[in-house]
């Protein structure tokens, strides 16, 4: 199969096209033909191996995890699925070298989802990895509820998008950064107001209209970022980051926690109903092909692209 791999971790160099084994299925997976991936920020953290330490890894490594695609074989007392069918995946495994930069990966069947009939498999590509960490960030772990206020960071991103999406859809008011020319997509979205981090202190601008802080914040930015983001919550008030560890100190009595996303089939299937229902949308999108990876990932790396980038491989 065409696939896109690297032999040591490195720039956007390192990044080649070859051709590779079908991963067959184990017992409990699923092979899925992709025509489609997506970018995101942990591809390229992955090639430079900045994640070595928290995943391990094995060379020669195909990158990405976003998997949209065809069933196209079932392992061994797999059921609930046949092949034919159009599935999304989250396909991280605890060993990253066989990801989703290539026409065929095998993923266990506990992470996949089937893809709603309302959207195509190019806009499925954009969903498993920012899906599930808006979730289990919002949802799972910052319990948000109606009525409540919450900040997200890089609301135009892949995950601060999905947030933005999920945070309304519970019932919650939503602010938001975002640089001044995606105002109107984050806004779209569902945002109640978006700051334009490039032109003023989010802080400021936030605590005009919530004088007394929000109650929740999501960072998907990091660094200053995360740090400044303390003053803005209420007391009791809950940060989640899904880039960098909170300080407990700096944080005091603030409810605070770091999240990175889990496969999680379940979940998925519950972002696929809302995706059906038309509750949540899938983000704006730019394809690409997989030959351009390189040039792809070092686009995602510069922070200022309003959506998701996929990746068409066939």
């Amino acid at each position: 199969m065409k696939a896109i791999v690297i032999d040591a971790f490195g720039g956007p160099g390192q990044l080649h096209l070859v051709n590779r084994p079908v991963p067959p299925p184990t017992a409990d997976e699923i092979l899925i033909e992709l025509p489609y991936t997506s970018i995101n920020p942990s591809d390229w953290k992955v090639r430079e191996g900045y994640l070595r330490e928290s995943s391990p890894h094995m060379f020669p490594l195909i990158p990405g995890w976003d998997a949209a695609g065809i069933v196209r074989q079932l392992g061994a007392g797999v059921t609930g699925y046949k092949v034919g069918e159009r599935v999304f995946a989250y396909a991280r495994k605890p060993t990253v070298q066989w990801g989703t930069y290539a026409e065929y990966v095998s993923v266990p069947v506990t992470a996949v989802a089937r893809v709603p009939a309302t959207i195509n498999l190019a806009q499925a590509a954009t969903i498993p990895l920012t899906g599930l960490t808006a979730w289990q960030a919002l949802i799972d772990f910052a319990e948000i509820q109606a009525g409540q206020t919450v900040l997200i960071h890089g609301g135009a991103g892949g995950v601060g998008g999905m947030a933005i999406q999920l945070a309304r859809s519970i019932g919650a008011k939503v602010y938001t950064t975002a640089c001044k020319r995606n105002h109107d997509y984050v806004c779209r979205l569902g945002a109640y107001q978006a700051i334009d981090y490039s032109a003023t202190n989010f802080l400021q601008a936030l605590h005009k209209s919530e004088p007394g802080g929000v109650d929740v914040v999501l960072d998907t930015v990091g660094g200053p970022v995360l740090r400044e983001s303390y003053r803005a919550l209420k007391r009791g008030g809950t940060l989640v980051s899904v880039v960098d560890r909170p300080d407990i100190v700096e944080a005091g009595k603030m409810r605070t926690g770091y999240v990175s996303a889990q496969p999680d089939g379940t979940r998925l299937s519950q972002i696929a109903d809302l995706l059906a229902r038309g509750v949540i949308k899938p983000p704006r999108l730019e394809e690409m092909r997989l030959e351009e990876a390189a040039v792809a990932q070092e686009r995602s790396r510069g922070r200022h692209i309003a959506g998701k980038i996929v990746l068409r491989i066939k």
